[in-house]
């Protein structure tokens, strides 16, 4: 559900003063934050954020796309292994009985002559 207009856009108080403040001074350094739930102003372009994800700070660079969303919808709290099931152990067969050696693997030896 989303945040009501009567209320505006949910920004973090301490994150959007920090900005304030690099912008008085004209600097842009990487600001540390774990406000994931913190809407994007405009006032947000150009700089970057290290956001946490859980485990560690992923850098989000803020471009005018991104203004309404969410700090948190750029900084992923998993990571994509791949699929798994029938279809991915038949590639992995496949690409073994196929003939060429695996990556790694030692080379193959003729057969002892009679």
């Amino acid at each position: 559900m989303s945040r009501s207009i009567k209320k505006g856009p949910y920004v973090d108080i301490k994150l959007m003063a920090k900005v304030m403040k690099m912008i008085e001074k004209s600097e842009k350094k990487i600001t540390k934050t774990w406000a994931r739930d913190c809407d994007i102003p405009p006032e947000f372009v150009g700089f970057t954020f290290a956001v946490h994800n859980g485990k560690e700070f992923t850098p989000v660079y803020v471009t005018e796309q991104m203004v309404g969303h969410k700090l948190g919808e750029f900084s992923w709290t998993t990571k994509f292994k791949g699929h798994g099931g029938k279809m991915a152990d038949s590639q992995a067969k496949g690409a073994t009985m196929s003939g060429s050696p695996a990556p790694g693997a030692a080379p193959a030896k003729a057969p002892p002559a009679k």
